[in-house]
């Protein structure tokens, strides 16, 4: 009789301990990307557009109810005059450039139907290119660069974007709605800064690109 008692309370904790290992994976696996982050407060003056040069703001950019929308032509201008990069409508977060540490940017994109070959989200800086991140919709999937298929099919719909910069590790982690989807290497140390908005890429443009973006926070830790 005792051996059964104890074999019976035996199934019960594992059955237990399966329960509560289950909860905790769960946990895990939907746990928000910024916890143990410290938030960075940043405000308006902080944001320094970048639109062609030939265009005033609103011809390129718009703040309505806390939604920023960005548009471009794959036609336009660059930033500057004589400088040779792709025309863009993208916020520079200034004030926050940073050399050390781990940073996160989070916020919440749209891409509507069409607007193809453009990057909509980077980290600028790196000692062996350009930038040490750059996020691309390609015909309606979001891309590491060129390459690796980060999330399919975001076409016309809200997608919350975390991305962790840890730069001792050289490792920059990228988040969608919430759960770990791609990780990459950061192409080498430099002073880093984020970037949101549109960015014509060297080849495939839609000739009209645009994003909305909202929520958009800074954290570090």
């Amino acid at each position: 009789m005792k051996s059964i008692i104890s074999s019976c309370n035996f199934r019960k904790v594992v059955f237990l301990l399966q329960i509560i290992f289950f909860v905790e994976a769960q946990h895990f696996c939907s746990a928000d990307p910024t916890y143990g982050f410290t938030p960075v407060h940043f405000t308006a003056q902080t944001r320094k557009l970048q639109k062609p040069y030939n265009k005033s703001p609103h011809e390129r950019y718009s703040n309505k109810d806390g939604v920023e929308n960005f548009w471009i032509y794959n036609h336009d201008k660059p930033f500057q005059k004589h400088n040779p990069t792709r025309p863009r409508s993208e916020i520079r977060i200034s004030g926050y450039d940073y050399t050390t540490r781990v940073w996160q940017f989070e916020g919440n994109f749209l891409v509507p139907q069409g607007t193809s070959g453009v990057t909509i989200m980077q980290i600028f800086g790196a000692s062996k290119q350009a930038t040490a991140l750059q996020l691309r919709v390609y015909d309606g999937d979001l891309k590491y660069y060129a390459h690796n298929v980060v999330a399919a099919n975001i076409y016309d719909k809200w997608v919350r974007l975390n991305v962790i910069h840890n730069v001792a590790a050289g490792k920059v982690t990228i988040f969608i709605d919430g759960k770990r989807k791609f990780v990459a290497r950061d192409h080498g140390r430099a002073t880093f800064y984020f970037k949101y908005g549109v960015y014509g890429a060297l080849y495939r443009s839609s000739n009209y690109m645009q994003s909305s973006w909202r929520g958009i926070k800074l954290f570090k830790k």
